[in-house]
């Protein structure tokens, strides 16, 4: 089982344990026409030790299905479905990893979501990722940051505040507009860029190296107070005064 508690200690220990996954789709904010539930336009997969990625992508199928660009659109239910056919059954060799995630926590935009569109198209049950093997990315964060890590929208904004906003990432909303316009290969970019800074982010986290919106030391304290030698330290404090104390608490960081 995996934990937001440790997940950046064995990120540093046990990389080939992680995965990366983002995906977009066709709309998460207005009804979409004739349907019950967005399409899936992307879905990419990174592995954190080697930054290897699998990329499971609309456009890049519909060319090996032979499927010239202006039928796509009238092909999309045979493309989505051989494309989420082919994630879960890359899914299943590697239900043993951590799946680290952005908020894909419901049907909405999520796991979930994955598993309810391969269900529609593929009329079987898919294979799951164990829940207990999916971790949050922004749990993560909240967890060592604290809630207060980067303002609304936390993605895009701790991108600004660790640098600047990669060309390629597109906003959920800029993602809808992307759709309607068929511009299939720009979606795909950026949910690669997205995984991307996902790594990079949980890489400099790893290393506490990050640069984060919130006040992050009375978090680390928080944190640190935890541990059974903080716990030590904490009698110590007692035992010999607080200066003392506050010294050796300040040595675990």
């Amino acid at each position: 089982m995996y934990h937001i508690k440790n997940t950046l200690k064995l990120l540093r220990s046990k990389p080939s344990t992680y995965l990366i996954i983002h995906y977009s789709s066709q709309s998460l904010f207005d009804e979409v026409e004739n349907a019950y539930s967005p399409r899936i336009t992307s879905i990419v997969v990174m592995f954190f030790e080697n930054r290897q990625t699998t990329n499971f992508s609309l456009h890049a199928i519909a060319e090996e299905l032979d499927i010239p660009r202006e039928n796509v659109e009238e092909e999309y239910d045979q493309i989505e479905k051989a494309l989420l056919e082919r994630f879960f059954g890359f899914a299943q060799n590697h239900f043993d990893k951590c799946w680290l995630h952005w908020n894909m926590r419901n049907t909405v935009f999520g796991f979930e979501h994955l598993e309810h569109r391969f269900r529609v198209l593929v009329k079987k049950e898919p294979p799951t990722i164990p829940f207990d093997n999916r971790v949050n990315v922004s749990d993560i964060l909240k967890y060592n940051y604290g809630p207060d890590y980067a303002p609304d929208p936390r993605m895009l904004k701790l991108m600004e505040i660790n640098g600047t906003r990669d060309p390629r990432f597109l906003t959920g909303e800029e993602e809808a507009s992307a759709f309607g316009r068929k511009e299939f290969i720009r979606m795909n970019s950026s949910t690669i860029s997205k995984v991307e800074f996902f790594r990079y982010v949980l890489e400099r986290a790893s290393k506490g190296k990050l640069k984060t919106a919130g006040r992050s030391l009375p978090v680390r304290m928080d944190r640190a107070l935890e541990s059974r030698p903080a716990r030590v330290v904490a009698f110590i404090s007692a035992m010999i005064g607080i200066p003392a104390g506050l010294f050796a608490l300040f040595s675990l960081f």
